[in-house]
């Protein structure tokens, strides 16, 4: 049986609550994630959480600029949190329940990680037949590359990083034959 600590990705991109969205969304471009653990808060109980969406719905939908909003006036807090130690079906539950699509694990009040709907998909399969290594590490190239805005660039984006793949593993087999 796997558990969220089996899955879950860490480290954990973290940012302040004072900072500004478009810091955010450039951490998040550099980064190559989906969203950001938001610091805890001193007297104000644990952490939060700031994703693409929040910034779509709350920033750009409204025509606001990333550049005056501030991250704790459109991050949710507190985030839900998952246990290290719940299964991965107990997680699905509380994902199900709650409609969020990643939360942060959190044990004795210490950030270990992040687990996603992703995480769930990709790694939660124990008996899934293996793949070979180009799919293995293309799939683990890819799953570090998804923000893009729109839906053509994002194709060609994992189209080149399936080549880049391609063309390491045949250096690599070139060096070592």
């Amino acid at each position: 049986m796997l558990f969220v600590k089996d899955i879950m990705t860490k480290p954990v991109i973290v940012i302040r609550s004072s900072a500004t969205v478009e810091n955010a969304i450039w951490l998040m471009r550099t980064k190559r994630v989906r969203s950001l653990i938001v610091e805890e808060f001193y007297d104000e109980g644990p952490y939060g959480i700031l994703t693409e969406r929040d910034i779509i719905y709350n920033v750009i939908a409204k025509g606001r600029s990333p550049h005056f909003i501030r991250v704790d006036q459109i991050m949710r807090r507190p985030c839900i949190a998952i246990p290290m130690e719940a299964t991965l079906q107990e997680a699905a539950k509380i994902f199900s329940e709650t409609g969020i699509h990643r939360a942060p694990v959190i044990e004795n009040e210490q950030l270990l990680g992040i687990v996603s709907l992703t995480d769930i998909l990709m790694k939660g399969s124990p008996g899934a037949p293996s793949r070979d290594e180009l799919s293995q590490r293309v799939n683990t190239a890819l799953q570090h590359a998804r923000i893009i805005d729109d839906e053509d660039a994002q194709i060609e984006q994992d189209c080149d990083i399936a080549w880049q793949v391609i063309e390491e593993m045949r250096r690599e087999s070139a060096i070592s034959g």
